[in-house]
């Protein structure tokens, strides 16, 4: 069992809890021959699917494909090692292709560079404040929204090596990119179209008659064999990008300054917000899949010394990759180890192989990613919450339009700003006042629920008790009022009853504040009854300390002393 499992029995989960690396656990355990036979099993199956994901991922991103094997290679390794699961493999993402194109084409590779080196900070900062766990507070309909809005990106990121277009130039914003490649139709290469459409055939077709086997491999495999004896008239990677070197680089800081550091700001903090919750999402599926649990905010700070180690050595930016992690645990990884090897096998093959991606056609790469960016739409969950309500839809249709024509991280920030606003209203919606006679003498249905009714006190017509039943916060504030206010001729004595209420927020104290001065000036004594003593806090306002309102424990205390005082 996890170390993370026992820590709710003793209490907060100490700092060892929430960051100890997986990989300690693991041996902890006990890990043998086994184990490890096992582990270079799945990390073989793994590197043999991220070997032509990572290239096709940088060449989608209009970098050249060494860059993607040394971010699966450094930063899957560090992943792996430091990470807080078990079966997160890490590595460049088809979800960072727009994000990296556009940030390239702003600020150039050297500020791609840096916009990880601050993304992975940031990340490492947000892991050891242990924020990694508010990421599951970004509304469904936002995460799915983001998600194919990618995907559509992707889709029209590969047209032009789908197809074979000649293009003048290749913009990486989406409105310009498609007025290019309309301008380039004409140049449309049928034997590319034909290449691609191989690739994409056999994918699917190995998946379904094999699914067991390297889909994404074969079909690059047979796409390079067919275009290499057949002589065929393709752009190779060795056509576009030239000779790939062997080898891993000498790790360098990319050149910066304060007045860079601002321009790839935005483009830094879109990188650590997309990397954390790709990650976040891949490592709950590999929960779901395992039945282990992962540790969020280790896994984050792991995530940011991958994504910094990854950029010094002229990588892309990395992340916890589902279908890679997926691919693991189906492998019958035990533990991460599955994962570093994973990313010793990519090392081997780019010091000994690397000569022979000169020869792959890139139709065949942009076939990889079509599957990809298809499979990752979530098409039927899309569709439903289309169906669902409008508000939801709402929050869908503009985080999916924003990240495909504006950026992702203004689709994600005004999807998570409308999604915040739809459950304010919600709750100030669901919020309840009741109050007058009836509420006093005839609680019937409250009684039905072992909520007490007041009956057994005889009321005085000069005193009123009203109930809040829900989050008194600002959303709700307008509401209250407009109940509160309806006590035109305040009485002698007002009990305000709060036993339903989880949370009161300043705005809420500030309204009661000036009910109870509106009160008070009319001679009107106040209790405020059942307030729960973590919302003492919330009403420390001078209108509503001392002698202005008498708390007590419930309503019925509240009536024992106004009959024992007379009301006074």
């Amino acid at each position: 069992m996890d170390a993370t499992s026992h820590a709710g029995h003793r209490g907060d989960p100490t700092f060892s809890d929430l960051f100890t690396p997986k990989l300690i656990t693991v041996l902890r355990e006990g890990y043998g021959l086994d184990g490890l036979r096992a582990d270079a099993l799945a990390g073989l199956t793994v590197a043999i699917v991220a070997l032509p994901l990572s290239m096709a991922i940088a060449i989608g991103a209009g970098l050249s494909p060494e860059r993607g094997l040394y971010a699966a290679i450094v930063g899957g390794f560090l992943i792996s090692l430091l990470g807080g699961s078990r079966f997160q493999i890490g590595g460049p993402a088809a979800a960072f292709i727009g994000l990296v194109a556009l940030t390239v084409q702003r600020h150039g590779y050297d500020g791609l560079m840096l916009a990880t080196l601050m993304a992975g900070a940031l990340l490492i900062v947000i892991g050891f404040l242990r924020l990694g766990t508010y990421i599951k507070y970004i509304p469904y309909p936002v995460t799915v929204g983001f998600t194919a809005g990618i995907a559509v990106i992707i889709l029209i990121s590969q047209a032009r090596d789908l197809l074979g277009l000649t293009l003048v130039n290749d913009p990486a914003d989406t409105v310009p990119k498609l007025k290019a490649l309309w301008a380039a139709v004409a140049t449309v290469n049928p034997v590319t179209v034909a290449l691609s459409v191989f690739s994409i055939g056999a994918i699917l077709v190995v998946r379904r008659l094999r699914p067991n086997w390297p889909a994404l491999l074969i079909a690059v495999a047979g796409a390079t064999v067919l275009t290499f004896f057949l002589g065929l008239n393709v752009e190779t990677i060795g056509s576009r990008f030239g000779a790939i070197p062997s080898g891993m680089p000498t790790p360098a800081i990319p050149p910066f300054s304060l007045e860079k550091i601002r321009a790839v700001a935005p483009d830094a903090l879109a990188i650590a917000l997309l990397g954390a919750i790709e990650s976040l999402l891949s490592a709950v599926v590999a929960d779901s899949m395992s039945g282990r649990r992962h540790r969020s905010n280790s896994e984050l700070v792991a995530q940011g010394i991958a994504n910094m180690s990854a950029a010094l050595t002229g990588g892309t930016p990395v992340t916890g990759t589902i279908a890679r992690t997926a691919t693991n645990i189906r492998a019958g990884a035990r533990g991460p180890v599955a994962g570093m090897l994973h990313a010793v096998y990519l090392l081997i093959f780019v010091m000994v192989a690397m000569p022979l991606v000169a020869y792959v056609p890139l139709a065949s790469l942009a076939g990889v990613l079509v599957v990809v960016a298809w499979a990752m739409a979530d098409k039927a969950e899309f569709a439903l919450l289309l169906r669902t309500s409008l508000a939801d839809a709402v929050i869908l249709v503009a985080t999916f339009l924003l990240t495909v024509f504006v950026d992702l991280l203004t689709g994600i920030s005004v999807g998570v700003l409308l999604g915040s606003f739809l459950f304010m209203h919600r709750m100030a919606e669901a919020i309840d006042v009741q109050g007058g006679a009836k509420l006093v003498r005839g609680d019937v249905a409250d009684a039905e629920n072992n909520r007490p009714s007041y009956r057994d006190h005889a009321m005085p017509r000069d005193v009123m008790v009203y109930r809040i039943s829900g989050a008194f916060f600002f959303g709700a504030t307008a509401r209250v009022n407009l109940i509160l206010d309806r006590v035109v001729n305040p009485p002698r004595v007002f009990i305000l009853d709060f036993t339903d209420v989880p949370f009161v927020d300043i705005t809420a104290s500030a309204a009661l504040e000036r009910f109870v001065q509106r009160l008070h000036k009319a001679g009107t004594k106040v209790y405020f009854a059942g307030v729960r003593p973590q919302l003492r806090r919330s009403f420390g306002l001078p209108g509503l300390r001392g002698r202005s309102v008498h708390y007590v424990s419930s309503v019925e205390t509240a009536l024992e002393r106004v009959e024992k005082s007379g009301g006074a």
